[in-house]
């Protein structure tokens, strides 16, 4: 579960109902005529439901464009000697060479498979883990450390776990701020959105407000930079500068996209838009919000597209016809690199099956199709 909506975590505890293991199902698509591999370079992409915290409802499923057959929960089907299945909360999904890595945060593990048949080869145990990079050989996993609890005094600082690829070991630590969430590699360094998520629930004070900067050669926090209260996303854009994310304090302080130049280390401009979650593509990236309010207790949903070259934004809506509106809670998305498809999952109520849409690039609803619990993280399977 994401720390962004702290409000939840009482709630999904209290509607958490244990799961049993159901046999894969697979459900043809609305629309096969996704482009073929021969077209786009890909073979399709999974997709990880978050699942209810404590209900050990985490799934996973796959959309093959090849045959435009969307099968959901095919961890249990493929690995049926797998004890308790997946896990609780997938939190993060990635591949990396022949590799695909679930990250599941309230099992503190990472789940390793085959990429191309999703057989599962090992596991990571990292205690409540949150996301995952690569590079050269390594994967780099942000931990909390310590328990799920939200605890204005809180004292287990989080860190980055080294993991060597091959052996799936975990070779060193690095210690960096509380609760950090996504991080970005670019440059010879890591950079991580410490959130402080745990802290602040109460007290906005005690969010943290860092990004910490790690040099990957001595695997040490070398720096910290300023950013603003509860950082949760990180990425760097094509001319190596980096957009982060804040999601505020859920009160006064709305969540906002901030700039930081790769030359001066700092925060030089803020865009005026709420981010619960983005995707990169080219020079544009692709928001969403549901920003949860204490004070109205409401959520409110915006879209929208900002230009990472000039930095403005150039739509508060990338979806055009109208069925923004059969959303209810936007919870993930991708855009593919070739066709520029946006696909966005819907929570729905958090305790039941959620949605997958599919958007043509001008915004057009193209299909939908029913997944697993909590929708939210993509892996493209490259041919």
């Amino acid at each position: 579960m994401r720390t962004y909506v702290l409000y939840f975590l009482v709630l999904l505890l209290v509607f958490a109902t244990p799961s049993c293991r159901k046999d894969a199902e697979v459900f043809q698509a609305e629309l096969d005529s996704l482009a073929a591999p021969a077209q786009n370079g890909y073979l399709g992409f999974y997709l990880l439901n978050e699942g209810n915290m404590g209900s050990n409802k985490s799934t996973l499923d796959y959309f093959d464009f090849t045959t435009g057959i969307y099968q959901r929960n095919i961890y249990a089907g493929i690995n049926p000697t797998v004890p308790k299945e997946l896990g609780d909360v997938g939190n993060d999904l990635a591949i990396y060479g022949s590799k695909l890595y679930a990250v599941i945060n309230a099992s503190n593990k990472v789940e390793v498979m085959d990429a191309k048949t999703a057989k599962r080869i090992g596991q990571i145990e990292i205690p409540n883990c949150r996301y995952i990079k690569f590079d050269k050989g390594f994967a780099y996993i942000t931990s909390y450390a310590g328990p799920i609890e939200i605890n204005p005094n809180y004292a287990q600082k989080g860190y980055v776990a080294k993991v060597d690829t091959a052996t799936l070991a975990i070779v060193a630590r690095c210690i960096v701020g509380y609760q950090p969430d996504e991080l970005e590699i670019t440059g010879g360094k890591i950079y991580v959105a410490n959130s402080g998520g745990y802290m602040g629930a109460g007290n906005s004070e005690k969010y943290e407000r860092t990004v910490s900067v790690i040099d990957l050669e001595t695997f040490t926090e070398e720096k910290r930079i300023d950013v603003a209260y509860n950082l949760h996303h990180i990425k760097v854009d094509k001319r190596g500068d980096l957009w982060v994310t804040s999601r505020g304090d859920y009160k006064q302080l709305p969540s906002r996209l901030y700039f930081i130049d790769k030359t001066t280390q700092q925060v030089t401009d803020t865009l005026p838009i709420a981010v619960s979650e983005f995707y990169l593509d080219g020079d544009s990236l692709y928001i969403y919000s549901t920003e949860w309010s204490y004070i109205t207790n409401s959520n409110v949903i915006t879209y929208g597209i900002a230009n990472t070259r000039t930095h403005e934004i150039v739509t508060h809506s990338f979806i055009t016809d109208g069925t923004d509106k059969d959303i209810e809670i936007p919870y993930g998305i991708m855009v593919h690199p070739v066709t520029k498809d946006i696909y966005v999952t819907d929570a729905g109520n958090y305790v039941s099956p959620g949605l997958l849409y599919c958007f043509s690039k001008e915004g057009k609803k193209k299909w939908s199709v029913r997944t697993g619990d909590i929708p939210a993280h993509f892996a493209l399977l490259p041919k």
